[in-house]
């Protein structure tokens, strides 16, 4: 069985982009896609490791809408602006953040899917 492996661009604590790869309940961050990559498949069995890698772009899809990515943005720079305050982030808006990180992990892993072989 193939293991599909997803990496994102994303914002680090500190505000600066890095990059998260996934692969089933596996997560790594990095400064680059590459570091990501090696810090997660450092976490997988020999025979986990599959052939397949995807990049998400950023553009919005039938899978994470502008919509979507306009709300997660919004709020990435509440967490943001409240981690800098010294403040808690609201928890509502933080079980939202987290929800919309997990749609972004499933469109990309949609997308991959979507450049398999039938």
């Amino acid at each position: 069985m193939m293991t599909t492996v997803a990496i994102v661009p994303v914002v680090d604590a500190r505000g600066e982009k890095a990059y998260r790869a996934m692969a089933g309940d596996k997560r790594s961050m990095g400064k680059t896609a590459g570091q990501a990559l090696d810090a997660l498949t450092a976490q997988l069995e020999y025979a986990e490791v599959g052939g397949l890698l995807f990049i998400q772009g950023f553009q919005p899809d039938a899978w994470f809408t502008a919509m979507q990515q306009q709300r997660l943005a919004e709020l990435m720079e509440g967490w943001r602006a409240a981690r800098d305050r010294g403040e808690p982030f609201p928890p509502d808006q933080q079980a939202e953040l987290e929800r919309l990180v997990e749609a972004e992990l499933t469109a990309a892993q949609r997308r991959t899917m979507t450049l398999l072989p039938t």
